[in-house]
């Protein structure tokens, strides 16, 4: 366990390539961590590159042969500042990046300059990936060690499988704890945020024991509140713990802790309850043992003054004093706190502990309770959305990971929605599926009665805490809400709620407000509005999975209605354009130079009709016009990638970055292939036939991916689903069989899409973007109100509740009412608030959330 005392040396490495020094025989050099492939075994390649390296009077070489690796892990730190930067940089993620070439594995440092690839999910585990240029990153501290860096690489295509059997070529990279190449961190974070424990120092080993309290001194909270200002040495504490508050990282740059966590533990004793701070490296050796429930024995803490900003949770019972005046530090050192688990068969009623209570509520009740109301709920999952991701603030690279679940309990035709935020439980967050029994506590309500539709939900708080199983008998049966769920689910023989459950997908809430006025008082920014010409620039921006909402003006000029059965035809064209790994044309900042080739021999028909600017398709190409772009600083510029869209831009690069996706004007015509030969609905206005050859840019963002099509769960494949709409793991996971293609699942959804042509208000740009309707004629109950109109009959969209000897309208025929509701809103300005998500490797999605017509906007 590393800690603040065991320090890491400072510098480059702390496990490099050990490369021999000058004039010492490499086989009798210091350490011997140095594995060498025999004379009879394969040549592997990275040890040839390394001996070029050591060859060459530079620092870096262009391996003499480019050969395929496997990437096994890509993890990421935080690097400190070094002591020749005199300003002070923003937080600077770095990334190690473990490769392996059959014979050997290697740990490799990325290239700051190459991190944007990370932040795309293009390089990421499981591809296969050729490097172009590698250099060597000495430790000035230690004899002859250094590290392999990565400066220009091309990524491919994911590999089906790959062996994890091949030993890493230095022995160092296999200690226990890992430990980054670079700075003086004893731990990686999480690949996607930073709230999440990640590696191998995170410990889970601490058990109960029992204690011996005969020379114990110890002392009540309240009479430790009334005193602690005059004591020096503190008696030990009993306590239970109430609740425990998610990770917070606090690593700076500028700040030289090894380990920059804390947590707070809310504690309680018969005479009241008071905040633990719990800070650095205890965190990793005590935060995933340390439950909700446990009683602990405290001794040699300290006392401090509690922060005057921080809101203590409410203690369930009233009749516990909420002490908010002080609060206890768990320390290292000085004095270094001693933690004590007893043994719930050691409490003694006599101690007077608080039990464990819960506020549970049904969801017949929710609809009653106030807006902040603090809550736990329990239930059966039956949605589960994609994990996202959201900016904690501008400009900068920490990010919130959250999903959109629905539990059901019996109690209500509506499910809970709930917001669930990581709640540094990675090994529940990343496991919630469809057909799981979930519980949650210190659940917020989040209403707004005002608006229409009308707003309810919950979202986590700093303490919530989550639990999954799939066996009834292992929830808390003690509350009556509980015992009540439980016989629910006994009792029902076919449950609709599972036979109906879904996974992933676009998942468009909450809904915005009926008009823009209030939508724009909801919104915590200054600017309301995207000028049309900055939305290219808003999607370029985003990082993997993250999501955002926009609002833009323009007038509405096409609608094509693209029907179930060719969407979900046209989703294997996706699949082709994702395989044939394409180089993006709206990648274009001055650091994105990606390397990639143009296969010159898929069909035509493969390719999907409406391309996106970042997942452009591609006309075939004759060998010799064959595009090569490479990914890296270095990369030399290369020629203009050909677009088959009709696309404009004279205006798009920024003066003085020259982007190496040049774009040109280009005016080709569209490509047939089969996914729109079945369009039966579409409507394009006069302005439209007018004004379409004359515009200075045509944004494409209408292509559906098969990831944002909301899936029938499917017991039988429940791992790929959940991997499908997880996060990106850090490191590659072999698959225990071939899995299947996302398209085997049936859609949630059977009224196909829409693709919107909006205009933008001086006529120069135009962008096609996404509408995902989201009903489902088998389930009507359960669709969500959709609010792309509010000028149109939300029935049409969303019948009513009907009799089973009603007629249910069809989805040719909702389509055909949605279509002409936009047809009245010709040549009129509206504003549309677009929903957009990065889903990795190019692959951007731009959904049409809703439509505020003139009559909305106040």
């Amino acid at each position: 366990m590393s800690g603040e005392l065991d320090q890491p040396q400072a510098g480059p490495s702390h496990a490099g390539l050990d490369l021999p020094c000058p004039g010492i025989n490499p086989a009798v050099a210091p350490g011997g961590v140095i594995r060498r492939a025999g004379a009879q075994g394969p040549r592997s390649w990275i040890q040839n590159v390394l001996e070029q390296i050591m060859d060459s009077p530079l620092q870096w070489v262009t391996p003499s042969e480019v050969v395929p690796v496997a990437v096994l892990a890509v993890q990421r730190y935080l690097l400190e500042d070094e002591p020749r930067d005199r300003i002070h940089k923003p937080p600077l993620y770095c990334y190690d990046v473990t490769i392996s070439d059959g014979v050997y594995q290697e740990k490799c440092y990325l290239d700051p300059n190459l991190n944007f690839l990370v932040y795309k999910n293009i390089l990421k585990v499981g591809i296969e990936m050729k490097i172009f240029r590698v250099s060597c990153l000495y430790n000035e501290k230690r004899l002859g060690q250094g590290i392999l860096c990565i400066d220009n690489v091309r990524c491919g295509e994911t590999l089906d499988t790959i062996s994890l059997e091949t030993p890493f070529r230095n022995s160092a990279h296999e200690e226990i704890p890992e430990r980054p190449l670079r700075g003086g961190k004893s731990h990686y974070l999480a690949l996607w945020n930073n709230e999440d424990p990640y590696g191998d120092i995170w410990l889970t080993n601490k058990q109960p024991e029992e204690h011996n309290f005969n020379n114990t001194r110890i002392i009540s909270l309240s009479h430790l509140e009334m005193t602690w200002n005059n004591r020096r040495n503190f008696p030990a504490l009993l306590v239970r713990i109430l609740h425990k508050s998610r990770l917070l990282y606090y690593g700076k740059p500028d700040k030289n802790t090894i380990e920059p966590y804390q947590t707070f533990l809310e504690v309680a004793d018969s005479s009241g309850t008071v905040s633990v701070l719990m800070s650095n490296a205890l965190c990793p050796e005590w935060y995933k043992s340390l439950r909700v429930g446990l009683v602990l024995l405290l001794q040699d803490y300290s006392v401090k003054k509690s922060y005057p900003l921080r809101l203590q949770p409410l203690p369930v019972d009233p009749q516990i004093k909420l002490i908010s005046t002080m609060e206890v530090c768990l320390n290292l050192r000085d004095p270094a706190t001693n933690i004590i688990i007893i043994p719930e068969k050691q409490v003694k009623p006599e101690w007077r502990l608080p039990k464990l209570n819960h506020r549970f509520i049904t969801r017949s009740e929710l609809d009653d309770m106030p807006e902040k109301q603090i809550c736990d709920v329990v239930g059966i999952v039956v949605f589960v959305g994609r994990v996202q991701r959201s900016k904690k603030k501008e400009s900068r690279e920490d990010f919130w990971s959250h999903r959109w679940i629905h539990i059901a309990d019996g109690t209500s035709e509506e499910p809970f929605i709930i917001e669930l935020f990581s709640t540094s439980q990675p090994e529940i967050f990343e496991n919630i599926c469809p057909m799981t029994y979930f519980m949650c506590t210190q659940l917020k309500v989040v209403r707004n009665d005002t608006q229409v539709p009308k707003l309810l939900y919950l979202t986590t708080t700093n303490e919530s805490r989550v639990f999954i199983t799939s066996h009834r008998d292992q929830l808390c049966v003690k509350d009556t809400k509980v015992k009540n769920f439980i016989q629910w689910i006994k009792t029902k023989t076919d449950s609709g709620e599972v036979k109906n459950s879904v996974i992933g997908g676009y998942y468009p809430y909450p809904p915005v407000p009926e008009t823009f006025s209030k939508y724009r008082r909801s919104l915590k920014v200054e600017s309301h509005l995207t000028a049309i010409s900055e939305v290219r620039k808003e999607i370029e921006d985003l990082q993997y999975r993250e999501q955002k909402r926009i609002a833009i003006q323009g007038i509405i000029t096409v609608i094509k209605y693209i029907p179930h059965s060719s969407a979900t035809e046209s989703t294997t064209a996706s699949e082709t354009l994702r395989n044939g790994n394409q180089p993006s044309t709206s990648q274009a900042t001055e650091r994105e130079s990606q390397s990639q080739e143009i296969d010159d021999k898929r069909p035509q028909d493969d390719v999907p009709m409406s391309s996106q600017c970042s997942q452009t398709t591609y006309t075939r190409l004759s060998p010799a016009k064959k595009k090569r772009i490479v990914q890296g600083q270095y990369a030399n510029p290369v020629p203009v990638v050909p677009q088959p869209e009709t696309s404009v831009q004279t205006k798009g690069n920024k003066p003085g970055f020259p982007s190496i996706f040049q774009r040109r004007e280009t005016t080709s015509t569209s490509l047939h292939g089969k996914a729109r030969k079945t369009i039966s609905h579409t409507w394009e206005s006069q302005l439209w036939r007018e004004k379409k050859f004359d515009l200075v840019d045509h944004l494409h963002y209408s292509y559906v991916y098969p990831e944002s099509i909301p899936r029938k769960f499917d017991i039988e494949h429940k791992n790929f689903l959940i991997q499908q709409y997880n996060s990106q793991p850090a490191k590659y996971i072999p698959p225990k069989e071939r899995p299947p293609k996302l398209n085997y699942f049936k859609s949630a959804r059977c009224l196909g899409h829409f693709e919107v042509t909006i205009l933008g208000l001086n006529h120069e740009i135009a962008i096609d973007v996404a509408f995902l309707p989201m009903y489902c004629s088998e389930d009507i109950r359960t669709s969500q109100i959709d609010t792309l109109l509010t000028c149109m009959n939300y029935s049409c969209v969303y019948p009513q509740k009907v009799s089973v000897n009603e007629m249910v309208p069809g989805p040719r025929a909702i389509a055909g009412d949605i279509i002409k509701a936009v047809t009245e809103l010709d040549r009129m300005h509206v504003v549309c608030i677009l929903d957009i998500c990065n889903l990795g490797n190019n692959k951007v999605e731009v959904n049409l959330h809703k439509i505020y017509s003139p009559d909305n906007i106040y």
